[in-house]
């Protein structure tokens, strides 16, 4: 399986029953926990639809990280996908997100570490994402905790 195929498997096998107010703030602790308990600087942010319902920077990131959700949560939102998927998109047919996506990258980021929150039967109703590792461990954390978080409900 190539990367694209891996990163689209994910997205349909990492679903929600529902995804609520509470859900949301579960989630968000979840990641904080398993990001302080590897000593990572990261800063994670849940949100359903545009409202962030969770937010939160541990030591080691700075407002940039902020700016780096904000961007990649746009791409998110705007393609349905991961924000990783979406650029490995761009990347593999040879192109650049930046050049070729025709978003300002001042509002957008194809860069992984955000994920779509994905309810069963119904679609996308936001994101979970962490920014301050390097992309692909960006993603590949929120996607751990995403398996680890659906298997206990």
């Amino acid at each position: 399986m190539n990367l694209l195929e891996t990163l689209a498997e994910q997205e349909s096998r990492l679903l929600f029953r529902s995804f609520t107010n509470e859900d949301a703030l579960a989630l968000g602790l979840f990641l904080l926990d398993a990001a302080r308990e590897a000593g990572l600087p990261v800063v994670v942010s849940v949100r359903r639809g545009r409202q962030r319902l969770f937010h939160a920077a541990l030591p080691g990131t700075s407002a940039d990280n902020d700016g780096w959700i904000d961007r990649k949560s746009r791409v998110v939102d705007r393609y349905g996908w991961s924000s990783f998927r979406v650029g490995e998109s761009f990347r593999a047919a040879g192109k650049t997100f930046e050049e070729h996506s025709l978003l300002d990258p001042r509002e957008y980021a194809a860069h992984g570490g955000v994920f779509p929150v994905l309810v069963k039967g119904v679609g996308m109703v936001g994101t979970v994402g962490v920014s301050g590792l390097p992309q692909a461990e960006d993603h590949a954390f929120v996607v751990a905790q995403l398996e680890r978080f659906l298997a206990t409900r």
